[in-house]
């Protein structure tokens, strides 16, 4: 059994077509028949059912499919890991981060990082707070950066960064504006704009208005933070942010205020699977990080 009929039966059972197959890997299709036939030999099964042109995986098709995939997946990593054993500085980063962090956080860090080691490649994938979670554990990302940071746990580690305020955004005609601070108790007959179920934001602006005694009705949604302070803009309605959303300015035709009761705050930070090695880029960029952020809080 060979690497190469591997990935030839790989790309046979994803596409489900032999021709589009060899146009993909750029050899004869007859090449790619003969391995399969070779392969299938080896095994004593059929790992294919064929109709005219047609071609699906079998039952023990799919059954050695996932395992094929698993143990290829595995052998690039090995590989990656070589390559960056011998060089660090020009692996890539794989990496995950929610939409808060997407406008300030991950810029800075990048490119600072970037300043330092310019022949390394990130890999970049946005994603909800579970989403990120979940992907680290199953070893699809290295690393990913959270907001609030979840407690350790046996497949996880987390490490805090840095701690913030969640502040209150409100149109500009708002009848409040002109506070310096807010009781969330105060926007009880407020309808509020937020992110969709699922995400980390949304359940704490839920949580943080049950604690001080009603729940929010929700007048729009928005999947990203342009979205959400264009709807406040708007005056559709008020929403709870972090501070670091603010990093540069407030958006036109609104009003930040800080909350007092209840204060709310978030901690932000980054989390590695306990189970699975970072590769030794990562293991570079995780430590920028760490030290990154420490050297922020000196100068605060």
């Amino acid at each position: 059994m060979e690497l190469r009929q591997l990935q030839y039966f790989m790309e046979v059972a994803e596409r489900e077509h032999v021709s589009e197959a060899a146009i993909h890997l750029h050899v004869a299709q007859s090449a790619i028949s003969r391995q399969i036939a070779n392969l299938e030999d080896e095994l004593g099964v059929e790992l294919f059912s064929r109709r005219g042109r047609n071609i699906k995986l079998t039952h023990i098709g799919r059954t050695f499919y996932t395992h094929v995939k698993n143990a290829v997946k595995a052998l690039e990593h090995a590989t990656n890991q070589i390559d960056e054993y011998l060089d660090p500085e020009r692996g890539t980063i794989k990496i995950g981060f929610p939409t808060s962090l997407s406008s300030h956080l991950m810029p800075d860090v990048i490119s600072a990082f970037k300043d330092e080691y310019p022949n390394t490649r990130f890999h970049l994938r946005q994603g909800s707070y579970q989403f990120l979670i979940d992907s680290i554990k199953a070893g699809e990302m290295g690393l990913a950066f959270l907001g609030p940071v979840p407690k350790d746990g046996p497949e996880i580690e987390s490490h805090i960064l840095f701690t913030e305020n969640i502040l209150a955004l409100l149109p500009i005609h708002h009848h409040l504006t002109e506070r310096e601070s807010l009781n969330l108790s105060d926007l009880r007959g407020d309808e509020f704009i937020s992110f969709p179920e699922g995400y980390v934001l949304r359940q704490i602006l839920m949580d943080t208005c049950k604690q001080v005694g009603f729940t929010p009705a929700i007048s729009g949604e928005g999947e990203d933070l342009d979205a959400i302070k264009g709807l406040v803009s708007a005056g559709i309605g008020i929403t709870l942010l972090p501070e670091s959303t603010f990093h540069e300015s407030t958006p036109r035709m609104t009003v930040k205020i800080p909350l007092n009761i209840p204060e709310v705050r978030r901690t932000v930070g980054i989390i590695k699977s306990k189970k699975k090695t970072l590769a030794p880029s990562e293991k570079v960029f995780y430590e920028f990080v760490k030290q990154f952020f420490s050297r922020l809080q000196q100068f605060q």
